[in-house]
């Protein structure tokens, strides 16, 4: 982390971190700004706003498996990090980068994903398509 960003943010990642280290996303919408958008690698379409955003964090993780952070990068101000990552869905492996941009008081505004290879992207997007058919009826 860089010791020039705000305290706040290096507060939110050491929570961030915890939260996915423990399996437990409790503190989820503590972190998350009421308008925070995300972005998904499966959807045209931002997601936008704290509940849709929480359910759509929480339900990928229960999708991923062997989930893990290999390498954290961050701008020079420490508003915005990348946070490279491995996992796996069913037999699919894949990479990915969470691209996440803080404000001022910690909270996460906006939540950018890529993941690589294209079959394990689309691996990712059916099973989650399955998982928030019922919660969120007309998205993606």
């Amino acid at each position: 982390m860089n010791p020039s960003s705000p305290a706040s943010i290096a507060s939110s990642l050491r929570e961030w971190h915890r939260m996915i280290d423990t399996a437990d996303l409790a503190a989820l919408p503590a972190l998350l700004h009421p308008d925070v958008v995300f972005r998904s690698p499966a959807a045209f379409k931002p997601y936008e706003g704290a509940p849709a955003v929480a359910l759509i964090l929480r339900t990928v993780f229960g999708v991923f498996s062997g989930f893990a952070y290999e390498r954290q990068l961050a701008t020079g101000d420490g508003f915005d990090v990348a946070l490279e990552f491995r996992a796996q869905v069913g037999d699919r492996q894949l990479k990915g980068i969470d691209l996440i941009r803080f404000d001022a008081d910690g909270r996460i505004v906006d939540f950018e994903v890529m993941i690589r290879p294209a079959s394990g992207l689309q691996a990712l997007a059916d099973e989650m398509g399955r998982r928030l058919a019922a919660a969120m009826p007309g998205k993606g």
